[in-house]
């Protein structure tokens, strides 16, 4: 399997974040990449290679030109306001507040646009967004051309990031840009699965109304967890999309019987729509010694994840979301692929 990976990931390298009240070293940080592509070098995964560069409307295809623009101009404006280190927010949209009228301070252009303190932008982010991206759409192009599956190391993740906001460690949708990609190409149909512990509720929110994409979703029970205000499991889309999402939320401790169950249905679902193309959104914070989740996958069970996925028989693009078990992340990551390519 081709992996496709950019050094320009250590461009993001935050500060912090505020979690439970603290403002603690980030837990999305490059040494996840790099210990993923060195568990890739000792299982000789196969070849690494550099991504393309694609043009800005790769992005506005699925996310506001406006959001995009804030992204790349959002430092250059923190300095511009006498500000050091990190951009961060501290106030928020709401419910019945206006987002129409984008105020032309940072701090306002960051209550539109953001929706958590957990994506700390830096001088150098956006390069590492962009290149994110692009490691996403090299991917896709390479599964157009004939491969079977392929890996794009992306990071930053992307599946939080919604049409025109980011947030929970996420700026570009790269689920939502490649699924565009392919459509663009001439595809008919793409199924999305994302695994990663918290709900894709970025790429939920991009793909809600329509039928060309399905998204299906493993994740923690929306009740107790993050990001709380999407992922339950009567969200079925809406309008032209009616029928086309599928949320699993799963309790706090849940294990590999519930979660395989979970991915058993999902898998189905999406046999019976009949995708040219499936995109897994891989997350590996579904580990049991994972920081900020609540499951308790073992090692062993990222070898089993893919023998269902891999038994829908569709050519595959994974793209690297979270996990946070630095210890673990190599090997979890790439026992997935291991396992997809039947080398358990």
């Amino acid at each position: 399997m081709k992996t496709i990976y950019s050094d320009d990931h250590h461009l993001h390298h935050a500060a912090g974040e505020f979690v439970f009240g603290d403002f603690v070293p980030a837990f999305e940080k490059p040494e996840r990449a790099d210990l993923v592509l060195g568990r890739l070098g000792e299982v000789a995964l196969g070849p690494v290679l550099e991504p393309k560069i694609y043009p800005r409307e790769k992005l506005t295809r699925v996310h506001s030109d406006a959001f995009v623009t804030f992204l790349e101009t959002a430092y250059d404006q923190w300095e511009a306001a006498g500000r050091t280190g990190d951009v961060l927010p501290f106030s928020w949209r709401a419910a019945r507040m206006r987002t129409d009228k984008v105020p032309t301070h940072i701090d306002g252009q960051l209550a539109v646009y953001s929706f958590d303190a957990g994506a700390p932008i830096t001088r150098t982010s956006w390069q590492a967004i962009k290149s994110s991206a692009n490691v996403a759409l090299t991917g896709a192009e390479l599964i157009e051309a004939g491969e079977k599956a392929v890996f794009s190391l992306c990071r930053p993740p992307g599946h939080h990031s919604g049409y025109d906001y980011f947030g929970g460690y996420c700026y570009i949708n790269n689920a939502a840009v490649t699924a565009q990609h392919f459509l663009d190409n001439g595809a008919k149909r793409i199924a999305i699965l994302d695994i990663d512990y918290h709900h894709g509720n970025g790429t939920q929110d991009i793909l809600y109304e329509r039928s060309d994409v399905l998204f299906t979703s493993i994740h923690g029970d929306p009740n107790t967890e993050y990001p709380f205000l999407l992922g339950y499991d009567d969200e079925s889309g809406k309008g032209e999309g009616e029928g086309f999402n599928f949320n699993y939320p799963l309790p706090w401790g849940s294990d590999y019987e519930a979660w395989g169950a979970a991915n058993d249905d999902a898998s189905k679902h999406i046999e019976k729509y009949d995708p040219d193309f499936l995109i897994v959104s891989l997350g590996v914070d579904t580990f049991k010694d994972d920081p900020i989740s609540q499951f308790k996958l073992e090692n062993d069970d990222y070898l089993r994840i893919c023998e269902r996925i891999a038994r829908i028989g569709k050519p595959t693009l994974f793209l690297m979301e979270g996990g946070y078990a630095v210890a673990d992340i190599g090997v979890n990551a790439v026992n997935v692929l291991l396992g997809f390519e039947g080398r358990v």
